[in-house]
């Protein structure tokens, strides 16, 4: 009341009508200025979700591509948690900030719940429910609602994952697949997705993160999203099933890393789709195919694609880029991210590898039957050199005992090992192996000197109960190392191993794991077995 009565002493009835009118203008253009300059920002993206999730402590790129003239700014996306050491490591990008700033680009909008990065280019128009984003870094998270579900073909939704130790990205929409540059374009018609367009994530599909950093590891792909211009490949095959693109590169010529970093995450990514799924492989090697071809065969009813072959432009309407599953278990399944458990894998293994025995056999007082024990020899290094000895001790013992090393013909061994219930070995890869036991089995791994107990306990101790095998082990002392051969007593190799260590892996390994074989005294290891015997009989 103030203010009006104040206004009609100031101004008159005809001037203050012209004061209104004027304010009314002014409002006008300040609206029609605003929309003007910020209308490259605010424009409507009705078929675009992004759903990247990182884990604590965890970092999220998303690339420029410098080869277009439509630049956009670098994006550091960093949510931290002083609970979690664990840090991803991101190519392609400087690492330039260390807090919880969630830095925007043009367009959209960016929330964290549990954990996921959330990020909504449809912002005003798009309702993204807290149930939809659980901490569930196994399966993919549906942003689409059901009635959305009939245009699917034309919706993009991408979802990419940097937590752990595996990098993923899970992409619905018209994608199509280019291995001369090593790109999987995601095409929308949408003329409004120029505010996103140009972004790109650099990404290695194969399971071991840390290792990812050395040169020509595995092979680099790009996720680019772009709109649909003359430019732009044409599709020249086709497919009505999803994708799934992993690197068979990086360490899988060792059978521990074969399984750990490739097999057993490619596991829990395939199964879902109950074998209509196209696997896409990058870093092709045709050895390593034949080797797992049973298991391959297992996972994918279709011919395997080599995508690094520059003739095809392959084009799909869902992709996995990448293997999700890996945690920072070795050889294992995290049950509570997924629906599968790594007594599912076994069971897996049993069934297509024809494997017979279930269950390890239970003696019992007056039992004629012997347990069979394997014993895995090798030849290059941490090799038994009594072999001679040890099976004569286990037999004194009654048991019955195989000694076989395993080879290129995995079938094979799996049926061996499988006849078996008890397996003893020195730490290695032929280790791995314990895939195939019959459950209740029992593992014997024996521990080089050096102080090797992390490393044999990281992978195979722990992974052993999740595949519900009991396990003993064995520390050789520096008696039982043929390094003794080697090194004056007083070395520090035989003196001080974490000397070595602390010069670095590469020191490390050649030292320890490779020059070193083993005589085990027979006496010392004899409580060992006796305690594998009393295991069986409970």
């Amino acid at each position: 009341m103030m203010y009006d009565n104040l206004l009609t002493r100031s101004f008159s009835k005809h001037e203050r009508k012209k004061l209104g009118y004027g304010a009314l203008a002014a409002c006008l253009l300040i609206t029609l200025s605003f929309f003007i300059v910020f209308n490259p920002y605010l424009g409507p993206l009705p078929l675009l979700n992004f759903m990247l999730s990182t884990g604590d402590d965890q970092k999220l790129f998303a690339v420029n591509d410098t080869s277009s003239s439509l630049q956009m700014d670098k994006e550091i996306i960093t949510i931290n948690d002083a609970s979690s050491s664990q840090e991803a490591v991101a190519r392609d990008a400087e690492m330039v900030r260390n807090d919880k700033k969630l830095i925007n680009d043009t367009g959209s909008s960016r929330q964290t719940i549990n954990g996921y990065l959330v990020l909504v280019l449809n912002d005003a128009e798009s309702v993204i429910k807290d149930s939809l984003l659980v901490n569930d870094t196994s399966s993919s998270q549906q942003i689409a609602t059901d009635a959305d579900a009939a245009t699917m073909n034309e919706k993009i939704e991408l979802r990419c994952n940097i937590m752990g130790r595996s990098e993923f990205c899970e992409i619905k929409g018209d994608i199509r697949i280019d291995g001369n540059s090593s790109t999987a374009f995601i095409v929308s018609s949408e003329t409004d997705i120029l505010t996103a367009e140009n972004t790109s994530w650099s990404i290695r599909p194969y399971a071991r993160k840390e290792a990812l950093g050395e040169k020509d590891f595995a092979r680099k792909w790009s996720v680019k999203l772009v709109t649909d211009r003359p430019d732009i490949p044409r599709c020249t095959r086709n497919h009505s099933v999803p994708a799934i693109l992993f690197s068979v590169g990086g360490y899988s010529g060792n059978f521990f890393h074969a399984f750990t970093d490739i097999i057993v995450p490619l596991y829990s990514t395939a199964q879902p789709f109950n074998r209509e799924v196209q696997f896409l492989i990058t870093n092709r090697k045709s050895s390593w195919i034949a080797k797992f071809k049973t298991l391959l065969e297992a996972l994918s009813r279709y011919e395997i694609i080599d995508i690094d072959d520059r003739h095809d432009m392959h084009c799909f309407q869902s992709l996995t880029i990448g293997l999700k599953g890996r945690n920072n278990k070795e050889l294992s399944i995290d049950s509570s991210t997924s629906p599968y458990s790594m007594k599912d894998f076994t069971q897996f293994l049993r069934r297509w590898y024809s494997l017979k025995k279930i269950t390890a056999a239970k003696i019992r007082d007056g039992d004629k039957r012997k347990p069979r024990l394997l014993i895995i020899s090798r030849k290059r290094s941490r090799a038994f050199t009594n072999v001679g000895e040890i099976a004569e001790l286990a037999e004194s013992l009654s048991y019955q005992v195989i000694v076989a090393e395993p080879g290129p013909d995995v079938s094979g061994f799996a049926k061996i090992i499988n006849s078996c219930d008890v397996v003893m070995g020195v730490h290695g890869a032929g280790l791995t192996n314990i895939v195939f036991l019959p459950e209740n089995a029992i593992l014997i791994q024996v521990v080089p000197f050096g102080r090797v107990e992390w490393a044999s306990r990281v992978s195979f101790e722990d992974p052993a109960k999740d595949m519900n095998i009991r396990y003993l082990d064995y520390k050789i002392n520096v008696e039982e190392s043929t390094l003794i051969q080697q090194y004056p007593a007083d070395h520090v190799v035989l003196r001080d191993p974490s000397v070595i260590g602390k010069q670095g892996w590469l020191a490390f390994r050649s030292i320890y794991l490779d020059k070193q074989n083993v005589t085990l005294d027979v006496n010392r290891f004899r409580p060992t077995l006796v305690k594998a015997l009393e295991l069986l009989h409970q």
